[in-house]
């Protein structure tokens, strides 16, 4: 029997993962993690960005089927990457040696064509180039070319691309062209950390406040017209940029998990007037947490959230404004709202997000590739590309 059967034909078992420690995707890998431990799962997790902090160790420590393994290159959409990118390729190559995985599961996308032993799945949590689009209305400049093009090598290398959304996959293929492209899987979150509480006249926002995305400055604007305050929770000052400012929003900082939880217990309305959000575990968590949702009038969020929320055009700070006032002013409108919001919620759950991925494991351990979207299967140039690029010793 060849290694290749054998690797194939035994059970899964363990998994590589790469995540970043900033947002979203930090949760997003714990919770995973979490979730695939009754499936008999042990993974080894490899942070790339940054170093975990002490809580987020803490985290790490209390998941019993997980190996931290800390990398703190730069990552590929960060400034003049790609020195860090293949010091971090070799890096992980040499993980996989070492913990010998079933499977790898890429946070990112340029490491998608290396020279991989084991089948390899990329998730589309965001990107650079669809950010632009969304946000800035124009296409990446040309300083983001190579961005685009390892992107584009590292998809189509790909075994499998998922995504958290349908438009968020069908985004990557827009900007990068055809890949293989397994089924969506959305995130989920754990309930109990989300408990609804005692609600007050409090509307409430947290993640990135830098990130143009996300449209802080739109409910900034609104919380001059509204009588319950606005608070907002989270990081003010991006990577290389200032602080971004705000006059009427009541910034609470960067607040640990827990804080935040025990905000949306207590806040009535979460507003999130996004331009761009491929998932949003904000909205979900505040769903979670029984707050009527007003979010941004975009495919994503509508996909995850149907008539559970109230949406508003991300550049009308006027309709956004009215839509709040509605809220406050409706208590019996609210509460239906919040209602709704978590009966959706509720079905996203950990255990949901586990079987689609585990799902997805067993696909890749058994070589079942699927179609990309509506094109041609794509050949394996691009990882005997990363194959060729590690061999000479040049950039990623």
């Amino acid at each position: 029997m060849s290694s290749r059967e054998t690797r194939h034909s035994r059970a899964l078992r363990r998994v590589l993962m790469t995540a970043d420690v900033v947002g979203g995707v930090w949760a997003y890998a714990l919770e995973l993690c979490r979730s695939l431990e009754p499936h008999g799962i042990e993974v080894a997790l490899a942070t790339l960005g940054a170093r975990p902090d002490g809580r987020q160790k803490g985290d790490v420590r209390r998941l019993r089927n997980v190996r931290l393994f800390e990398g703190r290159w730069k990552l590929e959409w960060m400034r003049d990457p790609w020195s860090d990118v293949r010091a971090s390729g070799e890096w992980l190559l040499e993980l996989e040696s070492r913990f010998e995985p079933d499977v790898v599961h890429l946070g990112g996308y340029a490491h998608g064509s290396l020279p991989w032993k084991s089948p390899c799945l990329i998730v589309g949590h965001s990107c650079v180039v669809s950010w632009f689009r969304a946000v800035k209305r124009r296409d990446a400049p040309p300083e983001w070319d190579r961005y685009r093009d390892e992107v584009t090598s590292g998809l189509r290398a790909a075994d499998l691309v998922t995504a958290p959304t349908r438009a968020m996959l069908e985004t990557l293929e827009r900007h990068y062209g055809a890949f293989r492209a397994a089924p969506v899987v959305p995130n989920g979150r754990r309930a109990a950390e989300f408990p609804p509480g005692r609600k007050e006249p409090i509307i409430f926002s947290a993640g990135r406040l830098w990130d143009e995305a996300k449209n802080l400055p739109a409910l900034d604007e609104a919380a001059a017209r509204l009588w319950w305050p606005v608070y907002a929770a989270g990081d003010s000052r991006g990577p290389g940029s200032g602080d971004a400012r705000f006059r009427h929003l009541k910034l609470l900082g960067r607040l640990a998990p827990r804080e935040v939880a025990e905000w949306l217990g207590r806040s009535s309305i979460f507003a999130l007037p996004a331009r761009y959000e491929p998932f949003g575990l904000g909205p979900l968590e505040a769903g979670l947490a029984g707050c009527a949702l007003v979010l941004g009038n975009i495919a994503s969020l509508r996909e995850v959230w149907g008539d559970a929320a109230l949406y508003v055009d991300p550049e009308d700070s006027l309709e956004l404004t009215r839509t709040l006032q509605a809220l406050m002013g409706d208590a019996a409108f609210r509460e239906r709202m919040a209602e709704k919001a978590r009966r959706q919620a509720l079905e996203l759950t950990p255990e949901r997000t586990a079987r689609g991925y585990l799902s997805i494991y067993r696909r890749l351990m058994a070589r079942e590739m699927t179609p990309s979207l509506g094109a041609e299967e794509t050949l394996p140039s691009a990882r005997r590309r990363g194959e060729d690029v590690l061999r000479k010793g040049g950039p990623l």
